[in-house]
């Protein structure tokens, strides 16, 4: 069985950066990642980064390059295509599977749970079909696709309504799905998309189904006080928020109501020897690529210091 002393789980910008941080303090370590390569969701960023310091042009894909160049120069230790099937909290072992369907078990003193949020998915009949079939779009990088077309956008808060001005502003008619009777986005969203002419915003209602089956063709819309009506559709975009990806510790550690996990100043979770970095244990208000870097540096000098008792 192979021994290390920190096993990081999850190869975005939190991940990279605890790998970096414990190869620079000369920690024996390794990084797991499901995918084929690093970045975690830096991909799915196309606007312009501009709150990261020292990077103030470009997008994702660009900020990934450099995150991952820093991470292949300081030589960290990583395996990339290996899905995790259960953490033993009890020995500190990890089970692995690699690429090529073998099992392995990892031996840990410390485990950093850096493995992300993802987008909350509705729960409905037609959605899983609809993701299937790649129907999963950017707004700011595919809303020239539905110039002159009707779209839905499910939810009210910051990411909804920035996604309903992009296609907006770009000829769609979009019509904004949202459960409550109030929305809850800031007001630079907020305020430019209520009085925008493509934009219509449905209050005290809820999708319950996306229907079409080689494409999406429109959604069946539940409000309080009328049947489930049609509504057509070309595409639907589904921002009603994120949801950590903690479902591998639950049964273990808690996590707050929404699933996030607890942890202390030093990113300590319920167990001594699990920490959390990045959007899995950060509310989305407080979430931000700058954050998740340096709680995977806080997270590794605290465990440098009680590998070496300073």
């Amino acid at each position: 069985m192979k021994k290390v002393e920190v096993v990081i789980i999850g190869g975005g910008p939190a991940g990279i950066s605890a790998a970096i941080w414990c190869e620079r303090l000369k920690m024996n370590h390794l990084l797991l990642e499901r995918k084929d390569e690093l970045g975690g969701q830096l991909d799915q960023i196309y606007n312009d980064i501009i709150d990261y310091p020292g990077f103030t042009i470009g997008q994702g894909k660009e900020l990934k390059k450099q995150l991952v160049e820093h991470f292949n120069h300081m030589n960290c230790s990583v395996l990339t295509n290996v899905k995790v099937h259960h953490i033993d909290v009890d020995q500190k072992e990890i089970s692995i599977q690699r690429e090529d369907e073998n099992f392995e078990k990892i031996n840990y003193q410390f485990l950093i749970l850096a493995t992300g949020a993802s987008q909350r998915p509705l729960g409905v009949p037609g959605e899983m079909d609809m993701v299937a079939r790649g129907e999963v779009y950017s707004a700011s990088k595919s809303s020239y696709l539905f110039s002159g077309k009707h779209v839905i956008v499910v939810g009210g808060g910051d990411r909804a309504l920035e996604g309903a001005l992009l296609l907006a502003e770009n000829d769609a008619k979009v019509t904004v799905i949202n459960r409550s009777d109030s929305l809850r986005a800031r007001s630079e969203f907020l305020t430019p998309a209520v009085n925008h002419e493509n934009i219509e915003v449905i209050y005290n209602s809820e999708v319950i189904e996306i229907v079409g089956k080689s494409k999406v063709e429109g959604v069946k819309v539940k409000t309080k006080k009328e049947p489930p009506i049609f509504m057509e559709a070309e595409a639907v975009f589904i921002r009603i928020g994120i949801k950590p990806n903690s479902e591998i510790v639950a049964p273990y550690i808690e996590l707050d109501e929404n699933g996030y996990i607890e942890t202390d100043s030093h990113g300590k979770s319920s167990i001594d020897s699990i920490y959390a970095v990045g959007d899995v244990c950060t509310k989305p208000f407080f979430s931000s690529i700058s954050s998740s870097v340096g709680q995977g540096m806080r997270v590794v000098k605290y465990i440098y210091s009680l590998l070496n008792k300073q």
